[in-house]
């Protein structure tokens, strides 16, 4: 997923570097052209399940009829082949698209009663890729990372350990994501759809992100694996640490 790119060092001299490489994949649902993203290569059919099951354009895999997938392009059939997606938006727009509001109330509710123990967010964080060019999200249970993804975007990584979660029929109420970098309205979004409990990053929330989670029972972990690490939301989902 990196190319050798050459550059010229401010303090002289040349010198080889990693660069991240970065394909624009355009995605098409039963014929029609859903959306176009920027990927690192490889992986796409985790990204794509996870994709369209945060999209809510699948509520499981076995609704794929098939994935063809090429150099820049992903083809979807569902066994609906006539069903008509759009993607969807933490952000929705009011009366002429002039004001701009969240409506909560047509967010999922988290449904979970699990409790994750500080130690065990210490050990997740700890296992994850050491900081790159790449963001990183895992989907641990008890500490232990069960599926890990990175990607030029923490979006786009957290489809794809989503996707992967999927073909392994993983209960995701009992799982909680844990990613780099901040922490965005979209991350909390999917994590919703796929009813994770918990998300935790080494970056911190945005204000956003804080207010729906709040309000769909959404627990939030900032700066994990600094002693700046700090509950934003529902700390009752950390264990001894609300009733």
């Amino acid at each position: 997923m990196f190319k050798k790119i050459s550059c010229t060092c401010i303090g002289g001299g040349q010198a080889v570097r990693d660069a991240a490489e970065e394909a624009p994949v355009a995605v098409f649902v039963n014929g029609r052209h859903l959306t176009t993203v920027a990927l690192s290569p490889g992986g796409f059919r985790d990204f794509i399940t996870g994709y369209l099951y945060t999209e809510d354009l699948i509520r499981s895999p076995g609704e794929i009829e098939s994935v063809r997938i090429e150099e820049n392009r992903i083809s979807v059939l569902t066994k609906n082949p006539f069903r008509r997606g759009s993607v969807k938006k933490t952000i929705l727009s009011g009366c002429g698209g002039a004001v701009s509001y969240i409506d909560t109330q047509k967010l999922p509710i988290i449904d979970s009663d699990l409790a994750v123990t500080v130690p065990d967010i210490e050990a997740a964080v700890a296992a994850l890729p050491a900081p790159g060019p790449l963001d990183a999200v895992a989907l641990a249970e008890g500490g232990r990372i069960v599926a890990c993804a990175e990607d030029l975007d923490r979006h786009n990584a957290l489809d794809r350990v989503i996707g992967r979660g999927l073909q392994n029929n993983l209960d995701f109420s009992r799982t909680v994501a844990v990613g780099t970098g901040p922490i965005t309205s979209e991350m909390v979004r999917k994590c919703l759809s796929a009813n994770i409990p918990a998300l935790v990053s080494t970056g911190s929330p945005t204000a956003l992100a804080v207010e729906i989670a709040e309000e769909t029972g959404l627990c939030i972990v900032g700066s994990a694996g600094t002693p700046e690490m700090a509950i934003y939301t529902h700390e009752k989902r950390i264990a001894g640490m609300g009733t």
